[in-house]
């Protein structure tokens, strides 16, 4: 395949698989697949599983976090009680949760898919919130969308927003009305504004220590919700309409 035409096919199967990551009629594989399939060209579609399974292995292997995001996540959590929210599609956002072992470092998960409401909505956040048996002003956002993390945190009047801009350019023309309390270049610069070890939480971050009452089970203390509330169905026509807000192709 020539190079043109190869990226011709990556941009196609990119720009439809994240207008609708999983459809809940097909298992993930045969849906990922069947969008390869559409992106490559006549002589290569017989390929589109040996191509899916490389993709795959590729992009988990880029969406690891880095040893010391690990050790950064380990050591928040021996201090302070970990949330994490993502929008996106149910199968596809736990399908990452899990291949990547990312339930041990939080304490609760909620993806949009198994809820009636998406980030910035403030409701997604205050579940989180009752899950945890915490108060919203006690607690931060740490989030890399301006539209979706830092605004749903400022409409959940959570204690502050912590904004990690992608690119320099996002950092350079920041989106009015959407200004977080602050702007960090990676994740560690949380710890020079965090109480130290918990031991201060101030007006916001709710600490292990003044919420003893969430419990720890076997690999870790987590509690989901899993209820298919809005989960849609999306074939190849319709891919248009699918959630603009999933961050599955991030």
């Amino acid at each position: 395949m020539s190079r043109e035409a190869a990226l011709v096919s990556t941009s196609t199967f990119l720009r439809t698989f994240r207008r609708c990551p999983d459809n809940e009629e097909l298992p993930l594989e045969e849906w990922r697949c069947h969008l390869w399939s559409e992106a490559l060209p006549e002589p290569f579609k017989c390929l589109s599983s040996e191509v899916y399974r490389t993709w795959l292995q590729l992009r988990l292997r880029y969406m690891a976090p880095t040893a010391d995001n690990v050790k950064l996540l380990e050591s928040l959590r021996s201090n302070f009680i970990l949330a994490l929210i993502t929008n996106g599609p149910s199968a596809a956002q736990w399908e990452k949760v899990n291949r990547l072992n990312l339930a041990k470092y939080f304490d609760c998960i909620l993806v949009s898919g198994d809820l009636p409401w998406e980030k910035p909505d403030a409701r997604i956040y205050h579940a989180a919130c009752n899950l945890l048996s915490v108060q919203a002003h006690q607690c931060i956002m740490i989030g890399d969308k301006l539209e979706t993390d830092i605004q749903g945190g400022k409409e959940a009047k959570l204690g502050a927003t912590f904004w990690l801009p992608l690119t320099s350019a996002e950092r350079a023309e920041p989106q009015v009305g959407l200004m977080p309390d602050f702007t960090i270049h990676n994740l560690s610069d949380i710890l020079a504004v965090l109480p130290c070890g918990g031991k201060t939480c101030g007006r916001f971050l709710a600490s292990r220590n003044r919420c003893s009452s969430i419990g720890t089970t076997g690999s870790g203390a987590m509690r989901r919700a899993r209820v298919p509330y809005n989960r849609r169905v999306a074939s190849l026509p319709d891919l248009d309409n699918c959630n603009s807000n999933s961050s599955d192709g991030s």
